[in-house]
């Protein structure tokens, strides 16, 4: 099972950007998705979260009409744009994967983990 996070980088704030995660060694489209970060010194947080058939999402209120998550099963990933962003912002951000059928904010509930991609954000 591997779950790879890519696309992060040096953004000024205001600016946009795409994350990627790429799965493979599960049957993707019976996991939902997640993605989370770490900011330094803080916990693992909830960002955004995908249903196994992409019908529903759920968002953390701090990114809410800002970051928006979508997921290809044909080619078993997911993306996260994000648009807007602030130096609050930065972190390492992971994707994860639930045999839930919608995601939730349960760390718990995600049984495997990417490494994460990092991101900053520069004011």
């Amino acid at each position: 099972v591997q779950l790879q996070a890519y696309g992060g980088g040096l953004v000024q704030a205001g600016g946009s950007l795409r994350l990627s995660c790429a799965a493979s060694g599960f049957i993707f489209d019976d996991y939902s998705i997640a993605w989370y970060r770490q900011a330094p010194g803080k916990e693992r947080e909830f960002v955004a979260g995908i249903s196994w058939r992409g019908g529903s999402t759920t968002y953390a209120d701090s990114v809410k009409g800002r970051f928006t998550i979508s997921r290809d099963n044909a080619k078993d990933m997911v993306f996260l744009q994000m648009n807007s962003l602030r130096p609050e912002d930065t972190a390492v951000y992971y994707c994860a994967a639930s045999r839930t059928s919608i995601a939730t904010m349960a760390r718990d509930d995600y049984s495997y983990w990417g490494r994460g991609t990092e991101l900053t954000v520069s004011s």
